[in-house]
């Protein structure tokens, strides 16, 4: 269970609930007509889920292998290595993922050192089939572990991709197992498809709760009972000219890689030029309490007013480690937390945190997961997915397209032509 609380005193005037009631048509619009997909991966996946098992159970090459080798950036990894990050101590026996985004050959060079080819099974994703960083990883693992895609490394290769995308067409020419995003669903909304779906169910990961716990947001958010997301989606609309900035504050470590999952999928969504030729830039930023709390919080409490801030904490770590009743001489005046867990320093940090900021008259709002969960998990995805595009729609902007980012890429593109 996850609970969601918007701790500042603000009531939507005719105007604002008019918004809010129109962004909701233009969701409901959205999902019928097909314009964002997203909506429905947490229904359809099942039967992928489902598929990728029975795959599993059937290849004795995927059932062996220790090590899940993720290539992909962006969308195409980033969610799941924030799934994998938050469930990974819940699920120890899960078969350990390696992601390769960065085309950083220090980097590259240290992770193929830990990469055994008998023991791996390796994913390429890329929704458009030529993700330049990735393909090009791709093509360094063939000349490192001399991959025999046409014998029998064909195994241990899968792709996920559009269909009839040029990766399509070269696992179809090489006989490997592919799956297919859809194509009404961009990449950083796909980590409920195929993207995520299939290496953290081969993994070994409770997917099929993910998405149930994804399921439940998605029906009541239409039924009408998750009434706190219009509410904060319109609050950051209208106010997006004073509080240009959002930070994340997370209350655990294992929640780090959801910060940077949330970054993309918010800065690339909502930093636009709407329809009347004004830039909108509503600037994404996580950060981890308590360690945070030693830096950026200064910022946050006497910087300049143009955030708001959301707190998310976990309840129960179910994890009963216990602050030593030790005395320490000279240091006698931090005894107060002895024999306290630090389940309960980690969250009283965060609540008193939260108070802090909120006495200052700055935005805050509070999630909290009662555990870590693989339903909560999928829960907090689609709120995440669903107030996105919620704020989009009240922004009147196309939340699903990226035109700066493929401006950079075909000036990389011309770039490596007029040298070649």
């Amino acid at each position: 269970m996850i609970t969601y609380r918007l701790d500042y005193d603000w009531h939507p005037d005719e105007a604002e609930e008019k918004l809010m009631f129109e962004a909701f048509g233009k969701i409901v619009e959205e999902r019928e007509k097909g314009v964002a997909g997203y909506y429905h991966l947490p229904e359809d996946s099942k039967l992928l889920e489902a598929e990728t098992r029975a795959y599993l159970s059937s290849n004795e090459t995927l059932r062996e292998c220790e090590t899940i080798v993720v290539v992909g950036i962006g969308g195409s990894s980033l969610g799941t290595k924030a799934v994998d990050a938050m469930l990974r101590h819940k699920f120890p026996e899960a078969k350990r993922l390696l992601f390769l985004e960065n085309p950083d050959p220090v980097d590259l060079n240290e992770k193929f050192s830990r990469i055994e080819k008998e023991k791996s099974l390796f994913i390429v994703v890329s929704k458009s089939g030529t993700t330049i960083e990735t393909m090009s990883i791709f093509k360094a693992l063939i000349a490192r572990f001399g991959l025999d895609l046409a014998g029998g490394d064909r195994s241990r290769v899968i792709v996920i991709t559009d269909e009839g995308s040029a990766l399509c067409s070269y696992a179809d020419h090489h006989g490997l197992k592919a799956y297919t995003i859809p194509e009404n669903v961009g990449g950083r909304f796909s980590v409920l498809s195929a993207v995520g779906i299939v290496p953290l169910t081969l993994a070994g990961y409770d997917t099929c709760s993910i998405l149930e716990g994804a399921s439940g947001m998605v029906r009541r958010f239409f039924d009408g009972r998750e009434k706190h997301l219009e509410k904060k989606a319109a609050f950051i609309a209208t106010h997006n000219d004073i509080y240009r900035m959002n930070v994340l504050f997370v209350y655990a470590s294992c929640l780090e890689a959801f910060t940077r999952w949330y970054v993309q999928l918010w800065a690339e969504s909502l930093g636009k030029i709407d329809a009347k030729g004004q830039r909108i830039g509503l600037t994404p930023i996580g950060q981890i309490g308590p360690l945070d709390q030693h830096s950026f919080l200064q910022l946050i409490m006497e910087g300049a007013r143009d955030k708001s801030v959301t707190f998310l904490k976990i309840a129960d770590f179910e994890n009963d480690l216990r602050i030593p009743d030790i005395s320490l001489e000279n240091i006698e005046k931090t005894d107060y937390i002895n024999a306290r867990t630090f389940n309960e320093l980690i969250n009283a940090e965060c609540d008193a945190t939260l108070q802090s900021v909120s006495e200052e008259g700055i935005p805050v709002d509070l999630i909290t997961f009662d555990k870590v969960s693989p339903g909560n998990v999928g829960e907090i995805i689609v709120y995440y997915e669903l107030l996105t595009s919620l704020v989009g729609a009240m922004l009147d902007i196309d939340t699903y397209n990226q035109p700066g980012v493929e401006r950079g890429k075909n000036i990389l593109m011309n770039k490596f032509a007029k040298d070649s």
